[in-house]
């Protein structure tokens, strides 16, 4: 299938002229003006966009910067009769464009800039899909690492994904994924502490000045880990600020917006106290009003969200299950210990293939014993069911 071009002009003449000459070589869509621009990027995937540079309420350069900003990955090219060297610098400088074309344009030259301009984009789509598929990989590497090394931390900072997660869908936020990944590593540098010292802050039991000074450096640990991926600055900036106030700071990592990141450090620091004050018995609506009360000044709209954050808890079964059993996707109920007290999983955990071969190897030299009660999503329990 072939990608899809824009050509931008506000002229209906050029725009059907463009359409008559390069249909046969290329899939070519037309906007007349940018706002009509604007809303066809936004509901369409296109590869490269051709914009004309005279144009009235928004010309452009000023259409280009603003889909580098809402769509980076878009190749961009502009096409004007007016070649003084300011417009060229602008064109550059503002919209990051991939060729400067004058007119008028032979079909020769502008098919040749296409092409040219696809080469480019498939490029950029490779390595955006490789740098993709490796950042979730070592995500998904660093997640099972923190629940067999620290089963308590992976415990919370599934919790906390659970109430980042809603927060951000409620508040439309966009790229979703990366306060997610940041809630989910928010515990990473808990796997420097020892794991009594973790269970002990967690449930609000008091600890040593020593302890403490080293629980409090986990969060800059953790920011440090993955500041080392690349594309992660963002999400470790959070990380490593999820205990302060970062109102009026200013964020570390470049081309990104300092305000959505400064939101998502509120939101993690909110989800962690609220999951704080739930898990040490204190009720929803106690909690809430003790957020309120600590951080006046911060969006309403984040408390309101975690005011509702049941409302989306999935529905389950519960049931008692043989360790040997146990299969990826159920959700453990209860802590797993061993018969001399040790915690090797903690209440609330996502049972996953690692996990499994861990409680296995426990089983088989016996340190593990009876069933353990966990929550089975009722689509999981039809396809059980229906398989036997």
């Amino acid at each position: 299938m072939l990608e899809a071009l824009l050509l931008v002009d506000d002229e209906i003449a050029i725009l059907q002229g463009y359409q008559r000459v390069l249909h046969r070589e290329f899939q070519i869509d037309t906007a007349l003006g940018s706002a009509e621009a604007l809303k066809k990027i936004r509901a369409t995937p296109y590869a490269v966009v051709v914009s004309d540079m005279r144009m009235p309420e928004m010309d452009g350069v000023q259409l280009l910067a603003k889909i580098k900003m809402e769509s980076p990955e878009i190749i961009r090219v502009m096409l004007t009769g007016n070649a003084d060297i300011d417009t060229a610098m602008d064109a550059v400088n503002e919209g990051s464009i991939f060729r400067f074309l004058t007119k008028p344009c032979s079909k020769e030259t502008l098919a040749k800039t296409l092409t040219a301009a696809l080469v480019q984009y498939r490029l950029v789509t490779a390595e955006k899909e490789l740098l993709e598929q490796t950042l979730r990989g070592s995500i998904q590497v660093l997640t099972e690492v923190l629940s067999l090394v620290n089963p308590a931390a992976f415990s919370r900072a599934v919790r906390i994904r659970k109430y980042v997660s809603h927060v951000v869908k409620k508040l439309e936020l966009a790229n979703p994924w990366r306060f997610e990944v940041a809630a989910m590593m928010s515990q990473l540098g808990c796997v420097t502490l020892h794991p009594d010292t973790v269970d002990a802050v967690y449930a609000g039991q008091a600890i040593s000045p020593d302890e403490q000074v080293r629980f409090n450096t986990h969060p800059q640990i953790g920011g440090d880990l993955l500041a080392n991926i690349p594309r992660m600055e963002p999400i470790a900036w959070m990380i490593s600020h999820q205990s302060q106030d970062v109102t009026g700071t200013k964020t570390d990592p470049a081309h990104e917006t300092s305000e959505s990141i400064r939101q998502g450090g509120d939101i993690l620091r909110v989800a962690l106290r609220f999951d704080e004050q739930i898990q040490r018995g204190v009720g929803k609506s106690a909690a809430l009003n003790d957020l309120r009360n600590r951080w006046k000044n911060m969006d309403p709209k984040i408390f309101q969200a975690l005011s509702e954050v049941e409302a989306e808890a999935s529905e389950s079964v519960i049931r008692s299950c043989a360790f040997d059993a146990l299969s990826a996707g159920m959700i453990l109920n209860e802590e797993v210990r061993t018969q001399t007290g040790l915690l090797i999983v903690a209440k609330g955990q996502e049972v996953t293939f690692p996990l499994i071969v861990k409680l296995k190897n426990f089983l088989e030299k016996d340190a593990i014993r009876g069933n353990v009660s966990v929550s089975v999503p009722k689509m999981t329990v039809g396809s059980l069911a229906a398989a036997t």
